[in-house]
């Protein structure tokens, strides 16, 4: 039993691991890309130019991916897209606006469960400095 819980922890550890450097290339991508655009730009400029450069960078990049939702058991095809799945671990919304809503968390939160991804990032382009627009959110896993 003890061995199983170790096991468990290493597994959770490794994955965690994972994630994080997934997160720190995309954020490095995310810095790259503002660095070069500036703020004010639509959000699709920003998705593709993310997306070209994660691409860069040796990641998997799914843009738009259709999300059906599974409603009483049945799935349904509602057109749900999140803006860049990436190695298929991590959920990335892009934002162009003035500032970041509560709304917007929740979008990238039903993403992550539908997904069910762990890390999402929420990305605000439209931010003098980058790092000011950016949050990470986590879906049932340590931060």
């Amino acid at each position: 039993m003890a061995g199983d819980n170790e096991a468990q922890d290493r597994q959770k550890a490794a994955l965690k691991e994972r994630l994080n450097r997934i997160t720190e290339t995309i954020l490095g991508g995310a810095i790259e890309v503002h660095k070069a655009l500036g703020p004010g730009l639509l959000e699709s400029a920003y998705e593709a130019s993310l997306a070209f450069e994660l691409g860069d960078r040796g990641l998997n990049v799914e843009h738009q991916k259709e999300l059906p939702v599974r409603y009483r058991g049945v799935l349904l095809d509602c057109g749900y897209r999140p803006d860049l799945l990436v190695e298929g671990a991590v959920v990335v919304e892009i934002k162009s606006v003035e500032g970041l809503l509560p709304i917007h968390k929740a979008q990238l939160l039903t993403y992550l469960k539908l997904t069910g991804c762990k890390v999402g990032l929420l990305i605000n382009f439209n931010s003098i400095k980058l790092v000011d627009g950016v949050v990470r959110l986590v879906n049932g896993f340590p931060a």
